[in-house]
């Protein structure tokens, strides 16, 4: 067992108003060049909203996912069961996954997956930006040591041209790196 530490953004539904700064940060951060354009679809938190009940969640991108999911859940917000939340109002808009289903936590121009990197950078940032921008104080981070399993993970490129092959097949993926490395 080694220990990790885990990096967690932490939300405070009672604070949320739903104003989605953290969407836009986390958009400019991420842009390529850095802060050079806001396109809220690059964004890796999205704020959902139930105007009716007053209630705004934002959920941050997770994981990639090959298959769509065949779970629902329920989630009880502050304990109230008129709050409740079943596969009626869209449960896929409080998962994190990327999956085929949906376009949620794509990159908009290539489809690879988007999952939040906690603004992970060099030099490191004091929090990340959707916690900096967070007017409302809902959003808090937190790192904590935790000791876990040594498995090797996967990094963003493996997880994209994992993305990819599933998408396009191996071999087109393979010839298409043929193709680059020969130009290079």
């Amino acid at each position: 067992m080694a220990k990790k530490t885990v990096k967690i953004i932490k939300v405070d539904l009672d604070k949320c108003h739903g104003c989605r700064a953290c969407e836009v940060a986390c958009a400019a951060y991420h842009a390529k060049p850095k802060y050079g354009a806001v396109n809220p679809a690059r964004s890796r938190v999205r704020v959902y909203r139930d105007e009716l009940k007053n209630v705004f969640v934002p959920v941050f991108g997770t994981f990639y996912t090959k298959s769509e999911c065949a779970a629902r859940h329920m989630y009880r917000i502050n304990g109230n069961d008129q709050s409740a939340y079943d596969e009626d109002m869209s449960v896929c808009s409080f998962c994190g996954a990327t999956c085929p289903s949906r376009d949620l936590f794509k990159e908009p121009d290539s489809g690879l997956p988007l999952k939040c990197d906690v603004c992970e950078s060099d030099p490191p940032l004091e929090k990340p930006m959707c916690v900096k921008w967070c007017l409302a104080d809902a959003l808090i981070y937190e790192e904590r040591e935790e000791e876990v399993e040594d498995q090797p993970e996967f990094d963003e490129v493996e997880v994209a041209i994992e993305s990819l092959v599933d998408k396009f097949g191996m071999e087109k993926v393979l010839d298409g790196l043929a193709r680059m490395s020969k130009s290079s």
